[in-house]
């Protein structure tokens, strides 16, 4: 049955007004006021009162857990898609991390291909920290080309785990994902994770600015970790390239201030994305170094840190959400996601006048009704069952 959502406060996620949003399957097919459906059967859902925004998207994410810091008996485990519909994420992109022989590319797949099945939207990366990289069919180009979920390719630098990519090995890699990207009509990005050593990204820029490169086939994630890392990585989003503030692990600063900051120093907030690196395995450590407690990084930073933009930062909602909505969707060429528009995925959050997230729409279908979920995995129990 088609759906109207009426009486929305709609934020696209710039400010539409006060709208009415008709669904049918999974697709938005009108937005607008007082839309007439006397002649066919709907369903109508009341907004009214709410502020409703595009679904929101996690571009790094540890879909199958991560490698344990404390051998095997620390392993995360996989994420369940319960976690990710309580903090409105609809759309996830899953990658290993420094386990690549452990974790699989197979396994990623199945539960991409699973959290699909369940109701949200999931890609992957091929790869994972190392280099030469790990693939499913015996290069980064032919999983690009053949593999309908894989959107780009994993990579480590700048840290102590990191294989030390040579300059050319990663002009190699990035043009696999370009020539990737334009063969299967997906956009293709090489995703790098940075660490915290002193070469920071200055292979990155040299790759923009000494062999031109496109930057926008160049995606840093975990740029935060170092007030040094964050001026080069604001250097690079001048440049138009896309920035990735992860709002879980090791940071100089809280992820908003990061924002802020970033902004201060003439970078657009339309060249900014937050992710959660969210099921990645954390340590804390006493004073003295020692861990004292593992626990799995949160999936719903994200969210947590785009409200404090605007509850507390005093920025506009429009801006706010684009770092979870439009902008990651660019970064992955994911076109028909992150904005409430004619034609694009029915990906919907609904918020009370305070922020409290109260229902999600992924793919048309209701995950969550009034803060319950009404869409888990077999093996959970939800409000539904």
């Amino acid at each position: 049955m088609m759906k109207i959502i009426k009486n929305a406060e709609v934020y696209s996620p710039e400010y539409l007004g006060r709208k009415d949003i008709l669904i049918g399957g999974e697709k938005i097919l009108a937005i607008g006021e007082n839309i007439e459906t006397s002649n066919i059967a709907v369903e109508v859902i009341d907004a009214k009162g709410k502020i409703v925004t595009p679904g929101f998207i996690d571009q790094h994410i540890h879909l199958t857990g991560a490698g344990g810091k404390q051998a095997f008996s620390s392993m995360t485990p996989e994420i369940s898609i319960s976690e990710l519909i309580q903090c409105g994420t609809t759309t996830v992109m899953g990658m290993l991390g420094t386990d690549g022989i452990t974790r699989s590319l197979q396994g990623l797949y199945a539960k991409v291909k699973g959290l699909e099945q369940e109701g949200i939207s999931a890609y992957m990366l091929t790869s994972f920290f190392g280099y030469p990289t790990k693939t499913m069919l015996g290069s980064v180009l032919e999983d690009m080309v053949f593999i309908d979920k894989v959107i780009g390719c994993k990579i480590a630098i700048s840290d102590e785990r990191a294989s030390f990519p040579t300059e050319n090995e990663l002009l190699k890699l990035l043009r696999e994902v370009h020539v990737g990207g334009l063969t299967s009509g997906k956009g293709g990005i090489l995703h790098i994770h940075l660490g915290a050593l002193e070469s920071k990204m200055d292979i990155l820029l040299d790759l923009v600015k000494k062999y031109h490169f496109p930057i926008r086939h160049i995606s840093p994630t975990h740029v935060g970790r170092t007030k040094e890392l964050f001026d080069q990585a604001i250097e690079f989003a001048k440049l138009g390239g896309m920035i990735d503030i992860s709002t879980g692990g090791t940071k100089f600063d809280l992820p908003y201030k990061q924002v802020l900051y970033a902004l201060e120093k003439g970078a657009s907030i339309d060249n900014m994305t937050f992710s959660s690196d969210g099921n990645a395995g954390m340590a804390k450590k006493d004073e003295n170094g020692k861990i004292v407690k593992l626990y799995k990084a949160p999936v719903d930073l994200n969210l947590k840190q785009v409200i404090i933009l605007i509850q507390e930062a005093g920025m506009s909602i429009s801006d706010a959400f684009k770092l979870i909505t439009t902008n990651p969707a660019r970064n992955l060429s994911l076109f028909h996601k992150g904005k409430i528009a004619l034609g694009c995925d029915a990906d919907l959050c609904f918020f009370d006048s305070d922020f409290n997230l109260t229902d999600v729409i992924s793919r048309g279908h209701k995950m969550m009704k009034d803060k319950e979920i009404v869409k888990c995995n077999c093996y959970e129990n939800c409000s539904n069952k």
